[in-house]
């Protein structure tokens, strides 16, 4: 990120001119601090909302939602949820969706966003340091949906947790041979739901004094399809485990696609098991983890809505529970 030096090479003043001026300062003259203003704008330099013109410091009634790979059901959903809370309060919603890294560099930009938006979303990307401090320096309302920070509104679920109560429940059916179809971390985008379902996974196994084979661990890309090719691979070798821990739903479908066409059988010959009730999962009956995530984005909107209205409230941390829903594909081993 652009500093005070840069910014004063941009507008020709100062350093010193540079930060009197950014501080708000008295002793500078106005038409000099909108030059400095705009070259700090230009270069991305976070900027006190006072200092901004008064049109791009008045109420947008829009709220921002930065997504990425809306395609995919989790974030579909909560992007319903956050549209559905705003529509009923009478405000509008901007998306910022994307799926390359280059795209989120320009997403988080803070001329893409001032004077645009009255608060903002992030949904399931734990912004760097330099991201929060372009768009704290906003100085408008943040909330983080699917991950926890101390610098603003969070809405999550235990992915630990979650993950090893089904774990605990595969081992309850008698299994001690679990596989885990673990999504893509994709550290362009920093996600960490990946890590910390196969972190719940591997505490199951620990606390239960069971020893989880690396060889058993397959990857895919949070979708049905990779899930399947990765299947498919790991079907043509003969040490197989009896279930399967799929790290969401979508891949939980390639994965029994996958052995369907082996001509193998869910449960009878491999268990499945998924994280998130996709509605699909009920038709299919997937044993999954149930989490809600319209109910998630109407609660980030909330957190946004309630802080526009009290700008000096108590940054909200929730917390939502998640359910094991049992339906027929986990068979119990005698």
């Amino acid at each position: 990120m652009a500093g005070i030096v840069e910014i004063a090479k941009k507008s020709g003043v100062s350093p010193a001119t540079v930060s009197r001026a950014l501080r708000g300062l008295h002793h500078v003259n106005e038409k000099t601090r909108k030059k400095i203003v705009d070259a700090a704008q230009a270069l991305d330099y976070p900027i006190r909302p006072d200092l901004l013109p008064r049109n791009e410091s008045s109420r947008t009634n829009t709220i921002g939602v930065i997504a990425p790979f809306l395609s995919r059901w989790y974030f579909s959903q909560s992007v319903a949820g956050v549209e559905q809370a705003l529509r009923e309060a009478g405000m509008d919603l901007l998306l910022y969706n994307f799926a390359q890294i280059d795209a989120r560099q320009r997403v988080f930009q803070q001329k893409k966003l001032v004077g645009k938006v009255d608060g903002l979303i992030v949904m399931s990307l734990r912004p760097t340091d330099k991201e929060f401090n372009q768009i704290l320096g906003l100085g408008i309302p943040v909330a983080l949906l699917g991950g926890i920070d101390d610098r603003c509104s969070c809405v999550s679920i235990d992915d630990v947790k979650a993950a090893e109560e089904a774990t605990q429940y595969l081992i309850d059916m008698g299994h001690t041979k679990i596989g885990i179809v673990v999504g893509q971390r994709e550290l362009a985008f920093n996600f960490e739901v990946a890590i910390q379902r196969k972190t719940g996974f591997l505490n199951a196994h620990k606390r239960n004094k069971i020893e989880f084979n690396p060889a058993y661990e397959l990857t895919a890309d949070f979708d049905n399809h990779t899930a399947e090719l990765a299947m498919d691979e790991f079907l043509g070798r003969k040490d197989l485990p009896t279930a399967i821990f799929c790290e969401s739903d979508e891949m939980a479908f390639g994965v029994i696609k996958s052995i369907r066409k082996k001509g193998l059988r869910v449960p009878e010959d491999i268990s499945v098991i998924g994280f998130d009730d996709h509605e699909f999962s009920q038709i299919l009956g997937l044993t999954t983890v149930a989490q809600p995530p319209r109910f998630l984005g109407q609660l980030a909107a909330s957190q946004i809505l309630a802080a526009i209205e009290k700008p000096d409230s108590e940054l909200g941390k929730i917390s939502v529970p998640t359910t094991l829903v049992i339906r027929e594909s986990v068979a119990k081993l005698n």
